[in-house]
Formats: structure tokens, sequence, C-alpha cells
């Protein structure tokens, strides 16, 4: 049975390590105001070398899905409470809308 958390966000731009699997990563995300604007996330290595940029924090997809050939493993997921597949807006990442990590 594969093992969950969610990994601890805030609603206001933030960078964090964590450990996805084995390995520790850094985080990044920012807000992006634009009309169809919404929240960013960017994966660093544990030496700060960008990974993977630009990630939008969309619903019902695994977001690492298709970036299988970085090698970062397991899955990441956001969700809704109340509603799963809304999208995190400025004001509810971290205390409604989480991200969750499954390993």
């Amino acid at each position: 049975m594969a093992q969950s958390y969610e990994i601890p966000l805030i609603s206001l731009a933030q960078k964090l390590n964590i450990q996805l699997g084995a390995n520790y990563y850094i985080l990044r995300l920012r807000y992006c105001f634009t009309p169809m604007g919404g929240w960013i996330m960017d994966i660093y290595d544990n030496q700060g070398v960008q990974l993977i940029c630009g990630i939008p924090l969309v619903t019902g997809c695994d977001l690492l899905e298709q970036y299988a050939y970085v090698g970062i493993p397991g899955s990441l997921y956001v969700a809704t409470d109340g509603n799963p597949p809304e999208v995190p807006d400025y004001n509810n990442l971290g205390s409604t809308s989480h991200l969750y990590y499954y390993a």
C-alpha cells in the first residue's frame, strides 16, 4: 500500500526543503496574478539545481507524471476540501487546498 502525506503549505510565496522518497528537494511556490493565474511550483535538487519549473497546481492528475524522466519518486496531487477538483486559489492553499505526496 502506498504511503501518503500532506506537504505543509501556506497561502504565500514560499520555498521549502522536503524529502520525497529517499532524496531531498526544494519546492518553490508562487502565485501568478493573471486572468488565468494560479499557483506555480518549481522543483530543485538539494543543491539548488532546477529540475522542473512552472508546474501549475491543478487537480485531478499526478503533477509529476509527465516528468518521470527526472527521476523524482512517487506522485504529487492537489485536492480541495469539499470540492476535490477545485483548483487552489490565492487564499486557500494550505488551508482547504492541499498538496499530497504519495510514495
